[in-house]
Order: C-alpha cells, then structure tokens, then sequence
C-alpha cells in the first residue's frame, strides 16, 4: 500500500530537476568517489521502480524499498500496518526447520530491523516476531541443533524432528551466517540467544574472527566462486550490511574494501549490462540473458550498461544498495565498466588443490598444503577417541577447504569424516555421501575407517568432486561490440556441477556458450508437450543438467578474440555420475539480427558485432525441448551428436575489425581453416585464424598463437590497463588515468586504507557543483 500528496512540493520538485540536469551535465567525483549526487540518483532510479507497484510484504526486499522510498521521497509513504502479522510466517517456519538458504532469509531480517525497527508498517508484535526468530536461529554448523517440532509444536513431536539442512560452508554461506551472527550480537549484546545460551555480546565476538579471516583470503587469493553471477551477489549482500551496520571503522572498511574488489571484478566483465565472464558457478537461468542474473540490478544501478529495464522489484542486494549510506562506489572502477576501448584482463584466483589421491593415501608422504595447513593431514600418526572433543585448532582451516567443496578430497577427507560424524552431517548436510560412509565407517576404529575411505576414494575421486572449485586462471577479452571470457585449461575432462568455462557476449541477449550434458535423459521425450509451468531454474539445478554444469568440463584456452574447448571425458558414464554422447551449444536465433550456417560453422550478427562457432562433429538444431529464454519458438540449441568427445572453436568480430560487415567476416572461414587430429585422449587443434593466424592447441602442451606460447596459468592476481597485483598480494592500485583508487589490506586492521583521488581540476569543479546542489536541497542528498 501506498498514498501520495495530491501537491510535490514545488522547491523540491524544483530541487530534483535541477539535481537531475546537473547530475547529467556533470557528474563529477569530489574526492575520487562516484559524485554523491549522482549515486543518490541512481538509487532514486531504483526505488521509483521498485515502487512502481504496490507493496509486496512477503518480499522483504521490496518492504525495505518501500520505506526507504518514504524515507527520501517527501512525497510518498507507507501506511501503518501495510505488512501484516502473518506476512512472514513461511519465512518465519523455514528458519525454524533450519532449512537451507535460511541465512539469506536472516540477513533480510538484518537489514530490516537495522533499517526500520519499529516503523508502523509492521505491527509491534511483528518486529517482536522478527527479533525472536533471530534469536532461535542457529548460526554455525559447532552449534548445537536443538530438539524442535518440524510443526514448531513443543516436543515431544507429533511428526518429524528438526534437521539440520543448512548449507554452512560454501563461500557466500560463511560470510552471511557470521555476519547475521556479528550484527545480531551488536544489536543485542544482552539478549541470550536461544539456540547456544551465548549472550549477543559473546556471539558478536565470536564470529568476528571468521568475518576477518575471511576478509583476509579474498583479499589475498580472490573469489572461490569466481566471476559468479549467481553468488557474487550473494557476496554483495553482507559486505554492504557489514559496511552499513557495523560499529567498528576498522572492520566496516575493510569490508568496503573487498566490495571494491567485487565490484571490480562484475566491472572488468560488464558488456552491454551482461556480466559475461566465465563463472566459478551459476544456472542456465542466469546464462542465457543478462536481465535474469542475480547481479544485473545493481550492476544496472551502479554501471548504466545497459537500457534493459531493473528485472526485480524485490531484490534484497537492490534495495540494500539503494539504501545505502556509508558505501560509496570508486569512480575509477565506474570508468573502468564503462571503457570501450579493447582490453584483456587476466585473473588468477583461489589455491591449486591436488584432486587425484596417490594410489596408497595412507603410505604417502604428508601432503603440503597451498595455505596453512591441510586439518588432519597426519591423520596416520594420531588417535582420534571416538565421541570426544578434538582440539580447536585442528578445525581452523575446515571452513575455506570446505568453501572449495573439498569435503572428499583426499587431503581434506580425514577432517570430512571425522567432523561430519562428530556433527552428524551425514544424516543430514552430507548425505549424498552417506551410502559411501557407511560402507567404509566404524565407530570402533577411526584410523582404519579413515584408510578405508581414502582407499574407496582413490578409485572413484573423478566422480565424488564434481563440485570442487580450485585455482583458475580466467582471461577475457572486451570491446565496445563484443566480449569473450575463458576459464584457461581448468579441470579438464572431470565432472563440474555448476562451472561455466568459456562465453561470447555480444548483447544482453545475444550469447553463445558450449556444454556437455550431465544427463542422460532429454528433459522431454519426443512429442511430449511442453508443461506451462516448465521452470529451467528448478529441473536444471543443482547439477551438472542439461546447460548447467558438465558432465566434463572441456580443456579450453582463448587469445584475444578466439577460443578452442577440447571434449573428452576422462571416465566413462556411471550410474549416479551420468552424461550425455553429446555436446551442444547455445545459440540463440531469436536474439541476433541474422544466423547463417555454412558447413561446420555457424555464424551470427548482433548489431555490429559477430560471432562464428565451428564444431568438429555435424550439428543440428534440436526442437521440442523447453526454451531457455524468450526463444519464441526459433531455435537456441546446436547439438553435436555422435560422441562426447568434440572440438568447438569461437570467433569473435565486429565493424571495426571487418569494414566489409558481417558478409566480409562470414567470408573469410570455411571448413579448411581447421584441422583436427585425434589423440591418445583428445585431440590436436589447428586453426588457421582469419584474424590471429595459426592457433595450435590440444589436449596437452600450450596454446600457440602465430608461433608464440601463450601462458595458460600463473597468472597474477589482476593484469590489465587498470590494475597490476601479484597473487596473494593485498595492496591494489586501481587507476583508469583519471581517477584512483587504493586498496591497502594491513595486517593490522587499524592500517587499512581505503583512499580514492580525482584530477585536482576535476575537484575544485565538483566542491562548486556540489555546493549548488547542497544549497538546492537544504544540505544536499
């Protein structure tokens, strides 16, 4: 519900217009940060059309737009009581059953309360109803999990136990559950939280050294989920509410400063509003167009990228943008989203991690850990009595091997074991796994157990860490018309459950991508209608699916403007582990201007940009399965059928590397540009580029391009024109030749610093403008 004055004030219609022309003819940074005016309108921009409708009070995200909206906007309000008592109360019972995704719905309550406890929104008893359901909230897998009633009946229970499925331990998870947990505890040091007995005080300091630590490892070895789509915004989420909330300078900076770096990172591979980048993890919902990524609406606010309209009028990461009073983004990394000039940018982020166990684990030398130490390595030296307590410290490193989603790496699966059964995660958490624990489990002998895993393990380690995520080396490519994005040689031939390796973007549409099914079934056998409810997001997930995962990832490498992806699974398909003898592409036709196929290739235009994709095996379009996105009836999936094992090759160009357009570009390939030769696994690749020249490549050795080795790995941490760092180096220097930023990560906290400057002549321009708007609006935005 809303109600407007029938009469705006007429100074400050006044004030907004001229605030708007202003904005518009100059908005310039003050200090080097974007223009405080020009952010507050951009906020605006999203919180008019949040507003557009009328409250949804099931969204906490669009609650908060609304009052914020009433908040800024003279205008509007809120009328009391527009949330009633009951609007939460399917959150209310899912955080009650510990189910997973519940820390999101906690941070929402965050944010909420530290916004607007109080407001007559919400009745009394609501808010009260809020608080409590944090206080009941159980925020780390060491607490212990209550005896509850699935129907929040009081024991003894009528129907099932609570169990405890939350998702701890991915990279996002650990940063919201311990920020719920530290901003909780400030709110309310008094409070006794239900679940632990632990004052607000006492969980605030316990979860401090987590949010640190975890600080600290990106700022150091970037993002574990890297380039996410999906899961950056996920990231957003609690470092805007750190940096909004937290009463520390120290600690609020810093977390400014990592959200610097995800933005960074979203605005090195921002193309027509698309974050097209090669992802750590995503879904085909969020693959095949830019207005359906979780990241596209604040990226839409911060980068203007695009003319695609806001896609969520509840966005949580949106509206805590929009709401935003601490957090301003650098102008040096809003320059940098909207640079046209071409430009690569290599990354290297997260550790190496040696998957493949040595034929005997329990004879084999102590493996060295990449960073600290791996907990248990020396399992084979120690006894672990059954049921007691083990020393803290052992547990130190389990949270960032297990965001690796290396719970059965052979290294790490000593800790796996021994945890997951003090904790009972694989009657719960884990129990995907529970069948291959109860064969090699004893209660009786913990050292033979664990040798029985590592034994079972080293038989079947390609197919049981399909979800790890470890060191790559990303490269991308952008110009004003195009971008291409590779994960460089990352895994090859293994199983990947959400990883994204090689894309084209060329519009917010307009993408192509390969796959390798981790099925085995088509979604929809032959003449099988399409169901009006079909949902992509729900039957593709978690994967490896149909376009979300792989079944094997392929070996792929890119230079510039061309990328090669060598199919060929190491393993044969099992049962559990199943794929597809095929690969397929997805291309589009309904989102490009024209789509021509001529022999083994397949070419498209999308304004002035091109694209053209070659496979090895035949092609053909394949119909009757649901569409992926808007496709209207026009065909989006290339299938490659025949084998598992193929060759894709892409490339891209545009008007200003073809003066002859799309017909000079479609022109200068054929099929004997390419030559493929089988290897003892995989294949050798060349391909006489049209732009590049000679591209070498295969299933071993480097990517040669026109006689020069390009390096596929060792990269730094950042290498392009705007910023230089080695890995592991936490000191950033961030400049597109106007404006800069630094990003200094001290050990010590108290020398954090987070400076951004502009040209001195740009500054004195901007303290005049910004004194015209200050005097427009009685002290400015």
């Amino acid at each position: 519900m809303r109600a407007e004055s029938p009469r705006p004030s007429f100074l400050r219609s006044l004030a907004l217009g001229a605030t708007a022309l202003l904005v518009m003819a100059c908005p310039l940074s003050l200090d080097g940060f974007a223009n405080s005016s020009w952010f507050w309108q951009r906020q605006m921009d999203w919180l008019d059309y949040a507003t557009e409708t009328p409250l949804s009070p099931g969204s906490v995200g669009n609650v908060i737009a609304h009052l914020e909206r009433e908040a800024r906007d003279v205008r509007y309000s809120v009328a009391p009581g527009s949330i009633p008592d009951d609007a939460f109360d399917g959150v209310f019972s899912k955080m009650w059953r510990l189910k997973d995704t519940s820390d999101f719905d906690a941070l929402r309550f965050v944010d909420l309360l530290y916004a607007f406890r109080g407001h007559p929104a919400a009745s009394e008893d609501l808010w009260q109803a809020i608080e409590q359901a944090m206080f009941d909230f159980k925020y780390w897998y060491t607490h212990p999990t209550p005896e509850r009633c699935n129907d929040m009946s009081a024991p003894p229970c009528p129907g099932d136990r609570v169990v405890d499925e939350m998702w701890y331990w991915s990279e996002n998870h650990i940063l919201i559950f311990k920020t719920c947990e530290y901003l909780m505890g400030q709110l309310y040091p008094d409070r006794v939280f239900t679940v632990t007995g632990m004052t607000g005080a006492e969980h605030q300091a316990a979860a401090r050294p987590f949010i640190e630590e975890w600080l600290m490892e990106r700022a150091r070895f970037g993002f574990t989920e890297w380039h996410s789509n999906v899961y950056y915004n996920l990231d957003f989420r609690p470092l805007l509410s750190l940096v909004e909330w937290v009463e520390d300078e120290d600690l609020s900076r810093r977390a400014s400063m990592v959200l610097d770096l995800v933005l960074l990172d979203i605005a090195l591979h921002l193309h027509r509003g698309t974050f097209g980048a090669t992802h750590g993890r995503s879904y085909i919902k969020d693959k095949a167009s830019a207005t359906t990524e979780d990241t596209f609406d604040a990226a839409k606010m911060l980068f203007e990228d695009t003319d695609e309209p806001y896609g969520s009028r509840g966005s949580a990461t949106a509206a805590s943008l929009a709401r935003a009073k601490r957090y301003r983004l650098p102008e040096a990394i809003r320059q940098i989203a909207r640079w046209d000039e071409p430009m690569v940018d290599r990354e290297r982020m997260n550790l190496p991690l040696d998957e493949e166990p040595p034929l005997d684990p329990a004879t084999a030398p102590e493996p060295v850990a990449p960073y600290g130490e791996f907990p248990y390595a020396d399992f084979k030296d120690r006894v672990f009595p059954p049921g007691e307590p083990l020393p803290d410290d052992d547990e130190e490193y389990i949270p960032f091997y297990w965001s690796m989603a290396a719970q059965a790496v052979w290294q790490i699966l000593p800790s796996s074991l021994i945890v997951g059964t003090r904790e009972d995660l694989f009657d719960s958490q884990f129990s995907a796994f529970k069948d291959l624990y109860d064969v090699v489990w004893n209660d009786d002998d913990v050292q033979q157990s664990i040798i029985n895993a590592q034994g079972l393990a080293t038989g079947i380690w390609q197919f049981i860490n399909e979800s790890v995520l470890k060191e790559v080396n990303t490269y991308t490519y952008r110009t004003r018309h195009y971008m291409m994005s590779t994960a460089q040689d990352y895994r090859k031939g293994l199983r990947g459950s959400q990883t994204h390796i090689s894309q084209a973007t060329l519009s917010e549409q307009a993408m192509v991508f390969t796959t390798h099914p981790g099925i085995t079934d088509l979604p929809l056998g032959p003449g099988d209608p399409i169901p009006p409810d079909w949902n992509w997001q729900r039957e593709d997930e978690p994967g490896p699916g149909y376009w979300t995962g792989y079944g094997a990832q392929p070996r792929a490498a890119q230079h510039e403007n061309v990328s090669v992806e060598i199919y060929a699974p190491l393993k044969p398909s099992i049962a559990g582990f199943e794929y597809r003898a095929e690969t397929h592409a997805y291309f589009p036709v309904a989102h490009f201007d024209e789509v021509v196929r001529s022999g083994r290739w397949t070419f498209g235009r999308k304004d002035d940009a091109y694209v053209a994709l070659y496979s090895w095996r035949d092609v053909s379009w394949r119909g009757g399965q649901p569409e992926v996105f808007q496709n209207g009836g026009l065909d989006f999936d290339l299938v490659a059928e025949g084998g598992p094992d193929n060759v894709w090759i892409t490339e891209c160009g545009s008007v200003d590397e073809w003066p002859g357009g799309f017909a000079a570009f479609m022109a200068a390939f054929d099929d004997g540009l390419v030559t493929i030769t089988p290897a003892a696994h995989g294949f050798d690749v060349d391909y006489a580029s049209p732009s590049q020249g000679l591209v070498e490549f295969g299933w071993e050795g480097d990517l040669v391009v026109a006689g020069d080795a390009k390096p596929l790995a060792g990269y730094q941490r950042f290498d392009n024109p705007f910023v230089q760092v080695d890995f592991d180096t936490p000191h950033y220097e961030v400049s597109d030749g106007k404006h800069f930023l630094v990003l200094d990560f001290a050990e010590d906290m108290a020398d954090d610093q987070r400076e951004a400057s502009a040209p001195e002549s740009q500054s004195i321009i901007a303290n005049v403008y910004a004194a015209i708007v200050a005097a427009l609006l009685g002290g400015g935005p």
